[in-house]
């Protein structure tokens, strides 16, 4: 028996409300009881990895080494490597910027930059998780409900893989440039008249047939994907955790995922120390930001509505999971809002980064958490960039003060105009 077949006996897919288990190799995405299910696995497999395998393979070449997710795959998904559809993704930069430090007025402030994966954000980690399992248990169609990134992702890992993917976005609330991507990768695109949650639900009802195969972040294979981002921030700065990660949300995914992964590497002593985790709704689609406000009662939906459309959702499903990792690591909700986003958009844009209008609730929200005395001006925070600027051109055109100007085609023209310019 391989390596790979010796870790998946001991891998399962367990509640969280009531600790009821399943096999992995059995498609399901709720307990019966309800509940959300999480991958499991015995703490010693953690403890028998050492850091320094995933760092001796940043100097392969092998794709699923170059893999930001199946670097570390041992603490992922057991399957063969050859199961793996990989682009590869991850591999993501941590920038600094002096002047966004000084914005936010904390001394050390790193950028994980996730719109630089395969399809311009971090989906792309769940998904390689995620279309791989449906590939090994022989789904024929992919489906998900999007307001555009997971349709984008979704529609390049299906089309690698040799399966269907069906993109279920509201309608008239995708950035086009979102949208482009997944048709052009081969989907088939359905805008449905209705929100992302509306859609969602119809989602849910279809894949209840096995053949068609649901990779929303429902799916607790797609968080074993998000969770790397953690653990390559982690391998970004030589295994020293950082005070502070701060990251938007949403369907709180990357909530739920990044509690994970922090306490799994805690639990397994890559680290000495558990970050504590912030998350940022926008103000107009802040359902969780209510619930933590009044002490985590019950989540209220909503009618969400943001110019940060990656977020744009008003009854996140994996509300509880991220509850309990907000409770767990002494964590922070914090709503920012509309004109707050673009603000730390526009500076993001400016250093030469780039990033999503969602994305730039990480910046707002780490200056908010300056201000109000959560984090320390000495602390080491990191903020996570969850999409690429080009995913919703249009708000960049409407609020940049920069606009595309007409010259004559002349030498005088551009002398009058660098004059203007100094």
């Amino acid at each position: 028996m391989n390596a790979a077949n010796q870790r998946a006996i001991h891998e399962s897919l367990k509640c969280i409300e009531c600790s009821q288990s399943y096999p992995v190799d059995k498609v399901r995405y709720l307990c019966e009881c309800g509940g959300l299910l999480s991958l499991h696995r015995p703490p010693y497999i953690y403890a028998n990895l050492n850091p320094e395998l995933f760092d001796a393979r940043l100097l392969s070449r092998a794709d699923i080494d170059v893999s930001g997710v199946w670097r570390f795959r041992e603490a992922v998904l057991s399957m063969q490597n050859d199961e793996m559809i990989t682009h590869p993704e991850g591999g993501t930069r941590l920038y600094h910027r002096p002047a966004l430090s000084e914005w936010v007025d904390v001394d050390e402030l790193h950028l994980k930059h996730e719109g630089e994966n395969p399809t311009g954000s971090f989906k792309d980690r769940g998904m390689t998780v995620a279309v791989s399992q449906a590939k090994r248990i022989g789904a024929r169609f992919v489906a998900c409900a999007s307001t555009g990134n997971t349709s984008s992702s979704l529609a390049a890992y299906a089309s690698q893989a040799g399966l269907q993917a069906l993109v279920f976005l509201p309608a008239g609330k995708v950035a086009l440039g979102k949208m482009a991507q997944a048709i052009g990768y081969g989907a088939r695109c359905l805008a449905v008249r209705g929100n992302f949650d509306q859609a969602l639900d119809m989602v849910r009802k279809i894949t209840e047939d096995e053949l068609v195969y649901l990779v929303n972040s429902l799916n607790p294979f797609r968080l074993e994907g998000q969770k790397t981002i953690i653990w390559e921030i982690l391998q970004n700065l030589r295994w020293t955790a950082p005070d502070w990660i701060v990251v938007p949300g949403g369907n709180l995914g990357n909530t739920s995922a990044f509690g994970k992964a922090i306490l799994e590497a805690y639990d397994a002593g890559w680290i000495r120390k558990k970050p504590r985790l912030a998350t940022i709704q926008a103000e107009g689609a802040n359902p969780f930001y209510k619930a933590f406000e009044s002490g985590f009662g019950d989540l209220k939906p909503m009618q969400p509505e943001t110019v940060a459309t990656a977020i744009r959702i008003g009854n996140p499903v994996n509300y509880t999971k991220a509850r309990r990792v907000i409770e767990e690591l002494d964590g922070q909700v914090l709503q920012v809002s509309d004109a707050e986003i673009l603000e730390a958009k526009k500076l993001i844009d400016l250093q030469g980064i780039g990033c999503e209008p969602a994305s730039a609730c990480s910046l707002a929200g780490i200056r908010k958490l300056r201000a109000d005395g959560y984090i320390k001006k000495q602390d080491k925070v990191v903020g996570i960039l969850t999409g690429h600027m080009l995913k919703d051109p249009d708000i960049i055109l409407a609020n940049s003060v920069n606009q595309l100007e007409e010259i004559e085609c002349s030498m005088d023209a551009i002398e009058t105009l660098l004059k203007e310019i100094h």
